[in-house]
């Protein structure tokens, strides 16, 4: 009996897959077998084509999922993160991700955010929390991203952060004497 790669697929909880993760979660060693079903599936519907090398399951995929696949090592963080936690009140259209380089992508209609940490803090996971198929930052480690990026940066609700959380993830910016000073200031007028 043939094996069916696309029940294979459907079955996955992942959503979104790199040709890489195809190669792997079918384990054929012929990459021009892969590229040949690929081609096939996405052709034939089975499949969508989201971006060069990564194809997703249906339309219906975790955009996320997506975000964290574009560049490796990533994860979701800053005001993304912070919106979802109730710390920012604006509204951001755009996902907005810690990774090793500063891009601004569009895929499928979605506006990816991109923005360089060193490798140090984004491969640290200290207040990263695993998700199914992606990784987010917690409402602290994000703080601690817009703080590294921004020098002034206006939080709507800062009630929401643990501070002890705060202090012990601040160690992995390096020492940063201007965060740690920044981080007193927002504790001190914004809780």
């Amino acid at each position: 009996m043939e094996k069916d790669y696309i029940l294979d697929l459907m079955r996955s909880k992942k959503t979104v897959f790199t040709f890489k993760d195809l190669i792997l979660f079918w384990a054929e060693s012929d990459v021009n077998f892969v590229k040949k079903k690929i081609h096939r599936y996405v052709k034939a519907g089975k499949m969508n084509a989201v971006r060069r090398g990564i194809y997703s399951k249906d339309k219906n995929y975790d955009k996320y999922e997506l975000a964290t696949k574009i560049y490796t090592p990533s994860y979701i963080s800053m005001e993304t993160a912070l919106g979802a936690a109730g710390i920012t009140f604006q509204l951001y259209s755009q996902i907005f991700i810690a990774s090793y380089t500063t891009k601004e992508i569009e895929c499928d209609g979605q506006k990816y955010s991109y923005k360089k940490i060193k490798d140090t803090i984004l491969t640290n996971q200290a207040g990263i929390e695993s998700r199914e198929n992606y990784s987010i930052a917690s409402p602290e480690r994000a703080f601690l991203d817009v703080i590294y990026l921004n020098k002034d940066y206006h939080f709507d609700n800062l009630s929401v952060l643990n501070w002890e959380k705060v202090y012990e993830i601040l160690p992995i910016y390096g020492g940063n004497k201007r965060m740690a000073k920044m981080v007193k200031m927002y504790q001190t007028n914004g809780s």
